[in-house]
């Protein structure tokens, strides 16, 4: 490599996961996080064009310095030994817009300038910040000597995986014998008793059986087992006396839960069969340390693979994960590319013109596919998402559609026919129906009215003579009839029953025709008694 050729910070291993380029026409923008003392630089901004020797650089650039804070005595009282003037200082001069924070036994006090004045006792230490930055304090000192009671956090921010463990720790010092001392979580405030006072982490339900504190020559560490994001949290160390209690207000520790994720950062080239991409193996927060990176393709590590990029050809079916070397076992999500995609429609795909239809497409994919609704033969899309809605479906929509689904990770289609059936079959199919309906209604009236007529003509007959005799001797045989059963039970006497049977004959004769002469119905009279018995029952 030429040293005379400048090198991208974004390739530079030293701003791995810390820089980033906020650009836009005739301007960009160095954004680096988690500044460090090595950061300290003179930055220059260079672009290329696309003709030879096409290049250009800003001179000067910007020089960045990277300072921390501290306080320092600046004055004294020759009468009054225990006052003291301090002064928040920093390598590098501050804009003079800035308030400053003074941080005495952990208890804040604000001040508009950068110097605090006050009398102090030979146990009292003091920190100091800059009010926007109170994450990043300066360390604590004792005023009056070389001890004092103080709190040092060995970390000012901790990123951990979720699953995971982590060790916050602190060395604390006192002037007296320590009466209590635990750790607790500042986002828990809520549930305390009394919202003023904390309370001990270790009783705190949230983290039941996955805490654990030790200590050892004046440094406690609090571990926590397993991992949940609603660990995310500052955590703090408090300790007691007899005579002295340290406060809260000092920053803690800064507990940030994260997940591994692949992003696709890169789409190099698409062939036929596989993708060529480049890999990103990101998190929410980095942990402290230069990191190595374990990639997993397949389920297999990848062992030329160390930084948190990897490029590579993926073919359909291949799944990419990373973790952090040493930890793993809490490797991202993986990664693949959408599947085969399912395509249907809803009701049918036969749709009746005029009606109308929702085609649904759905898939598998990590990460998250998108929806795209193409019909063959037309180059714009027809649509976007995993349902694609026709209102009234008229014979120009028939034809072949297909939905294409695509993530960082490749993409697919697939097709569905639609064809249409016209609604003029509804007329014939109608017009049947009524005439059907029609005949039943006209048939019923037709009965109808033949019913009535013969309940007219019945009526009408029921006014002449013969009609009247014959009620009568149709009555008579109904008083004859109730006197039979003694004819049935005389029928052991043979001089009895012909009487009986020529009675029976005659009832029999005139109840179906009352016209007939007399000498006819003797005549009738000939059947069997049996016969006769059984017509008169």
């Amino acid at each position: 490599m030429n040293r005379d050729e400048p090198v991208d910070v974004k390739t530079d291993a030293e701003f791995t996961d810390r820089v980033q380029y906020l650009c836009g026409e005739n301007y960009c923008n160095l954004r680096i996080t988690d500044l460090r003392k090595s950061d300290s630089a003179e930055y220059k901004f260079m672009f290329r064009t696309n003709q030879p020797g096409g290049k250009a650089i800003g001179s000067p650039g910007v020089r960045l310095s990277v300072t921390a804070l501290w306080v320092q005595v600046v004055d004294t009282s020759m009468w009054y030994p225990s006052w003291k003037k301090l002064k928040c200082s920093s390598s590098c001069d501050l804009p003079d817009h800035h308030s400053y924070i003074w941080y005495m036994n952990g208890q804040e006090f604000h001040r508009i300038t950068p110097f605090f004045a006050k009398y102090f006792d030979r146990s009292d230490s003091i920190a100091c910040a800059v009010t926007g930055h109170e994450k990043f304090p300066s360390p604590s000192v004792c005023v009056r000597g070389q001890t004092c009671n103080r709190v040092t956090y060995t970390h000012r921010s901790i990123c951990a995986l979720r699953g995971s463990s982590v060790d916050i720790s602190c060395t604390y010092v006192h002037e007296d014998d320590v009466v209590t001392k635990f750790w607790f979580n500042l986002g828990r405030r809520s549930q305390w008793r009394h919202y003023s006072q904390p309370e001990d982490i270790s009783r705190d339900s949230q983290y039941a059986d996955r805490v654990q504190v030790s200590e050892h020559g004046g440094r406690s560490t609090l571990t926590i087992r397993d991992l949940k994001d609603t660990d995310s949290a500052e955590y703090h160390f408090k300790f007691k006396t007899q005579e002295f209690e340290w406060k809260s207000s000092l920053p803690g520790t800064i507990l940030t839960v994260t997940v591994l994720q692949v992003q696709v950062t890169r789409t190099i080239s698409v062939h036929q069969s596989y993708t060529e991409a480049e890999l990103k193996c990101q998190s929410s927060c980095s942990p402290a340390g230069r990191l190595s990176y374990i990639w997993f393709k397949n389920g297999q590590k990848n062992t030329t693979q160390k930084t948190s990029t990897y490029t590579d050809s993926f073919y359909p079916g291949d799944t990419i994960s990373c973790a952090f070397k040493g930890q793993e076992d809490h490797r991202s999500a993986s990664v693949y590319p959408s599947k085969l995609p399912s395509v249907s429609v809803s009701p049918s795909a036969e749709i009746v013109e005029g009606s109308s239809l929702n085609l649904t497409c759905s898939t598998d994919a990590n990460p998250a596919a998108t929806y795209t609704w193409y019909k063959e033969d037309e180059d714009s899309p027809k649509a976007s998402g995993q349902i694609f809605t026709i209102p009234d479906f008229r014979a120009e929509h028939k034809g072949n559609y297909y939905c294409e689904v695509q993530n960082t990770r490749g993409r697919h289609n697939s097709t569905l026919h639609l064809t249409v059936v016209s609604s003029s079959w509804t007329f014939p199919v109608a017009l049947t129906i009524t005439a059907v309906l029609l005949a039943f209604i006209l048939l019923f009236l037709l009965l109808w009215i033949r019913r009535q007529r013969f309940f007219k003509q019945q009526s009408e007959a029921g006014e002449t003579p013969v009609s009247r005799t014959q009620e009568e001797l149709q009555y008579a045989s109904v008083q004859f009839a109730a006197k039979q059963p003694d004819a049935v039970y005389s029928n052991f006497r043979p001089g009895q029953v012909q009487r009986y049977q020529e009675e029976s004959v005659i009832y029999a004769t005139t109840i179906h025709s009352s016209s007939t002469a007399a000498g006819t119905r003797r005549q009738a009279a000939v059947p069997d008694v049996s016969d006769l018995y059984s017509k008169v029952r």
